[in-house]
């Protein structure tokens, strides 16, 4: 009896001989996730990755066998822009955590929305800095305890959780906004949905694609791997909606305010 193979490796997941993310964290599946789209989509020889600072630095040009360049701290949405300008023809996305997006990269991020650029950015939500030690980020929640909270974040002195999905979904130029996860099956292929529905605004010209990911941090939460799967139910999704918040397909640029 000959066995088939059903579902396997995708041939842009490169074959690192060991994960560079720690044990627990979902960056690695959401990785996944994108070699799958875009091996499906078949726009691979055109893709231009560009990788925020902090752990997607770290693991997405390493885990996917496309074209990927480092960006200096926020600046991913800038110099994506440049990418798409220069070569309209590419598939041109960013890969951005929450502090890279959301603290020092906003201004970027929030121009390229404003200026119409048609990207893609997946926005990686752990609710803390991961790289540089867990401090409180645009995301973290409020009570959560990081390092430079260590009382749990005060909405009162360190404001409100940065809910950068409807933020996106709110501008004129975004043609699909919407927040995922990967802590189940079932959450698993929503999102693969999710990135398939951002790259595809693109490729049709429509907008702007954008994907939040809510992704577990198990070395920064103090938590194991599964309790962050706990943590992700009861309390990221509290803070922060599963959904597709914006899906259009034409924007209208005739109307003047």
């Amino acid at each position: 009896m000959s066995l088939e193979m059903i579902y396997g490796t995708p041939s842009l997941k490169t074959q690192m001989p060991r994960s560079v993310f720690c044990p627990g964290c979902h960056y690695g599946t959401i990785a996944r996730i994108l070699a799958e789209v875009m091996q499906e989509l078949e726009f691979d020889g055109r893709a231009i990755g560009l990788a925020g600072v902090g752990c997607s630095f770290a693991g997405m040009p390493l885990n996917l066998d496309v074209d990927f360049t480092s960006c200096p701290h926020g600046r991913a949405p800038a110099m994506a822009t440049a990418m798409k300008r220069i070569h309209p023809e590419a598939v041109v996305f960013t890969v951005q955590g929450d502090g890279d997006l959301g603290a020092i990269g906003l201004g970027c991020f929030m121009n390229a929305l404003l200026r119409g650029e048609k990207l893609t950015t997946i926005f990686l939500n752990n609710a803390n800095y991961g790289t540089t030690g867990g401090q409180m980020a645009p995301t973290t929640l409020p009570g959560m305890r990081t390092t430079t909270s260590p009382t749990g974040r005060d909405p009162q002195n360190s404001g409100f959780p940065l809910h950068a999905a409807e933020l996106a979904a709110f501008m004129p130029s975004v043609a699909y906004a919407a927040r995922v996860t990967v802590h189940t099956p079932a959450n698993f292929q929503k999102a693969k949905k999710a990135v398939t529905a951002a790259f595809q605004k693109q490729i049709d010209g429509t907008g702007y694609g954008f994907v939040e990911f809510l992704s577990a941090c198990p070395p920064n939460w103090g938590l194991t791997p599964t309790k962050c799967l706990t943590f992700i139910s009861e309390r990221m999704m509290a803070e922060y909606p599963l959904g597709v918040f914006k899906d259009v397909d034409h924007l209208d640029y005739s109307k003047v305010p």
